[in-house]
């Protein structure tokens, strides 16, 4: 199957996709943002419907990915330090939803926050 985009992220809302949307578009590459006017209509099913996706041609994800990879924001705790991968010790986490059973898909806001590292997908939630 020939894939025509690529989603290069998901964001809780549309205004947090805006830097990064600029930062690709002044490089030439064309984004698309996948459910932003649902959610701008109303935020309060950003989480149901997974967010803004965030959307590149398929031929343009390797230099997208890289590009994102240089401004994107990383998780972090309370303090503001980096959530730490236990697995590869690397700061390069970001907050993960499973939405595994109903109950999480009908109520995504009661699922406990997790964190999934963006350098070995290693999935853990946060130290309390």
């Amino acid at each position: 199957m020939n894939q025509e985009f690529y989603t290069l992220g998901t964001f809780e809302f549309p205004a947090d996709v805006q830097i990064i949307k600029g930062k690709l578009e002044s490089e030439g590459i064309p984004v698309f943002l996948r459910d932003e006017n649902t959610i701008n209509s109303d935020p309060l099913i950003s989480s149901a419907i997974g967010g803004v996706k965030l959307q590149v041609y398929f031929k343009d994800r390797e230099l997208a990915k890289s590009i994102y990879d240089e401004v994107r924001n990383y998780a972090t705790d309370a303090e503001g330090n980096p959530i730490v991968c236990p697995n590869c010790k690397a700061e390069k986490s970001e907050i993960y939803y499973s939405r595994k059973g109903i109950f999480y898909k009908l109520f995504p806001f009661f699922e406990p926050k997790k964190y999934r590292c963006a350098n070995c997908k290693f999935i853990t939630k946060p130290t309390t």
